[in-house]
């Protein structure tokens, strides 16, 4: 375990400076605005962001000095590299488009920060979550005392998405904790820091894969597993874009991933499914059910079960 940190941390020391993209709004439905906005930088592959609301009530260990914002936020970290001022140009087109669209009145502040500073100071914002009657979700450095009925979730997202406490996480895991069934096969696309295949592995899958593009969320994800007392025999985490390096099949299959990518993961996630297994996807825009749906309907998927929170959209359909 130490050599697979080190090698994380030798990626990171690669990476010396991110930009800090603050998106300030203006907006009566505050939750939806934080959402449009969210899904602008998750369209960008840009994840892990904090939201600051000037109305949040602090934990009571914040201590007397925590500072209130003053402003209603959506904060995202872009890498700062020859992608960077494209991504930026993208970001504010999109949000002059929800300005013209929904009359959310944005401003963008950009800073540069050390990634030192970017993947430390969000720790703050992270504390232990109960995300079902029986599920909790603890990162690894903060104490918590559960009780005995409690399955505790331990995580370190590093650079990689997925704390497991924004709503499109809270509903994937309840419905992995609905639907999976003991000693199934289990796999995550876009697994991020790796939280659904704990909880899968946690609930009782008989074997847990996850995918992700991104290199560092892979080596997060395997450490994530091992923290958490996973078996290694029983978990692969692996690089690749969706399911394009998957060549087992599997009782239920979870993507928590942007609405575009579902719609593209639809194509091939049949031929990676066992008759009559459950597909859950989440991440999904409440505007942007419609098109999964449909399409959802045209490869003869069986939509069973349909959840909203905050604006965001899960559905859950099972393979004739």
């Amino acid at each position: 375990m130490i050599k697979q940190l080190s090698k994380i941390e030798k990626i990171v020391k690669k990476v010396m400076k991110w930009i800090k993209t603050k998106v300030i709004f203006d907006f009566e439905d505050k939750q939806l605005a934080t959402d449009l906005i969210a899904n602008i930088f998750y369209e960008q592959g840009i994840t892990g962001l904090v939201v600051e609301e000037p109305d949040m009530e602090h934990p009571e260990d914040w201590g007397k000095d925590a500072i209130t914002p003053d402003y209603y936020s959506v904060i995202g970290y872009l890498l700062h590299d020859n992608q960077s001022e494209k991504q930026l140009k993208i970001i504010e087109k999109n949000l002059a488009r929800l300005e013209k669209k929904n009359g959310i009145i944005c401003n963008i502040v950009c800073s540069d920060v050390h990634e030192s500073d970017w993947a430390h100071q969000w720790k703050d914002h992270f504390r232990p979550e109960k995300i079902t009657d029986t599920i909790v979700i603890k990162p690894t450095w903060r104490e918590y005392s559960g009780n005995h009925n409690e399955i505790i979730l331990e995580i370190d997202p590093g650079m990689a998405f997925g704390t497991g406490i924004h709503p499109t996480s809270r509903m994937c895991i309840s419905m992995i904790e609905k639907y999976l069934k003991p000693g199934d096969f289990f796999l995550d696309v876009g697994t991020g820091s790796g939280i659904l295949m704990v909880a899968a592995a946690k609930l009782g899958a008989g074997r847990v894969w996850g995918t992700d593009t991104d290199e560092v969320a892979v080596d997060v994800a395997g450490n994530n597993l091992m923290q958490n007392k996973i078996p290694a025999a029983t978990f692969n985490v692996i690089t690749g874009n969706l399911v394009d390096n998957v060549t087992e099949r599997f009782d239920l299959v979870a993507a928590n991933i942007t609405s575009k990518a579902i719609l593209m993961l639809l194509d091939n996630i049949k031929k990676k499914m066992v008759k009559k297994s459950i597909f859950i996807c989440s991440g999904i825009i409440e505007e942007q059910k419609i098109p999964v749906l449909k399409k959802m309907e045209q490869l003869s998927f069986n939509v069973i079960k349909i959840l909203t929170q905050e604006n965001w959209v899960s559905i859950v359909c099972k393979l004739h």
